[in-house]
């Protein structure tokens, strides 16, 4: 059987956590999508679920539309109390819950995909941090096979083709290393012919 004072810890470890979720709750800012709960003491008719619209406002009889994105329970609480006032003889009660959160999708990280055919070392769909290089993605792509015509490649971008020359890249001759690659970019290593 349990003791008077483990019933009386177990009491304020509960009290605790119920006052960091409700500290946490009153610092959440309502953000679009969120749904929240509005009742109106004095008037019932007011009540309901208010889904928050894409531009951060909610509609309330009385109230018209309400900005809310951005602002906490307790900001949403006061506003609506003094917007709704002079519809009331006395002050009214409105109360203001977080009914159900909008749906968040986990931040994935952004990716740059390009395509390399031919002489390189890896071929296929080769995934990159945004803001790749051409040269920085030579190197990811482990650079090219011995067969590799390394003066004549091709960077085709939508319909434009462009001439990159490996060897004038590395010799300082061109600057073309420091293109920024684009999604979809294809990179296309010829094979080398037999006497070049």
């Amino acid at each position: 059987m349990k003791s008077f004072a483990t019933y009386v810890r177990s009491f304020f470890i509960l009290l605790a956590a119920f006052a960091a979720t409700t500290a946490a709750a009153q610092e959440y800012r309502v953000q679009p999508g969120d749904t929240l709960r509005i009742e109106v003491i004095e008037d019932t008719s007011l009540n309901r679920l208010a889904l928050v619209s894409p531009d951060g406002r909610i509609s309330l009889p009385g109230a018209g539309a309400v900005r809310v994105s951005g602002r906490t329970i307790e900001q949403i609480q006061s506003g609506l109390t003094t917007q709704l006032a002079p519809s009331f003889v006395n002050t009214p009660t409105v109360f203001v819950a977080i009914e159900q959160l909008a749906a968040r999708t986990p931040a994935t990280p952004r990716v740059t995909s390009i395509f390399v055919v031919g002489e390189a070392n890896s071929v296929g769909r080769i995934e990159l941090e945004p803001d790749t290089t051409l040269l920085q993605a030579f190197a990811q792509f482990g650079g090219f096979t011995n067969f590799a015509a390394t003066t004549r490649i091709q960077l085709h971008r939508g319909s434009e083709i462009y001439n990159i020359n490996y060897d004038a890249i590395i010799s300082g001759q061109s600057t073309n290393g420091a293109v920024a690659l684009r999604e979809g970019d294809v990179i296309i290593i010829p094979q080398r012919r037999l006497f070049e």
